[in-house]
């Protein structure tokens, strides 16, 4: 793939609410996105070990790298570019320090954030960046 692709939860109102915030901000049209429920989210969470049905994490592929947790977090922020990427410097904070708040957010996302009844879609405007 050219371009990194996001992958997320569709049905969490964090998760949509991030993924629309990356294509309102994405002036450069860098990141794709993907997600869980469907067909190229699935079987991209799948490759890289990661079960689509209860994921613990996004995940940012680009080629055969996949970032995940924290790092992915930054690498869509510092993605953006300015004033997102100042987020870049976060990664001065260790992994170890980094990855637990990330994970325990993501494991009661949908407690704290809520859960939609039916997936996210983009207006037509962005329908070209979701794979």
């Amino acid at each position: 793939m050219e371009h990194p692709v996001i992958l997320f939860d569709a049905q969490c109102v964090l998760c949509s609410a991030n993924a629309q915030f990356v294509l309102r901000h994405d002036k450069a049209r860098r990141f794709r996105l993907a997600a869980m429920q469907g067909e190229v989210g699935a079987a991209l969470f799948r490759r890289h070990g990661i079960d689509p049905d209860n994921p613990d994490t996004i995940i940012v592929v680009e080629g055969v790298t996949a970032l995940r947790d924290s790092d992915a977090v930054l690498a869509i922020y510092t993605g953006l570019g300015w004033p997102w990427r100042i987020a870049g410097a976060l990664r001065l904070i260790p992994r170890w320090l980094r990855d637990p708040p990330y994970r325990w957010i993501a494991r009661n996302r949908y407690r704290l954030f809520g859960r939609r009844d039916i997936c996210w879609m983009p207006t037509a405007d962005f329908a070209d960046r979701l794979l």
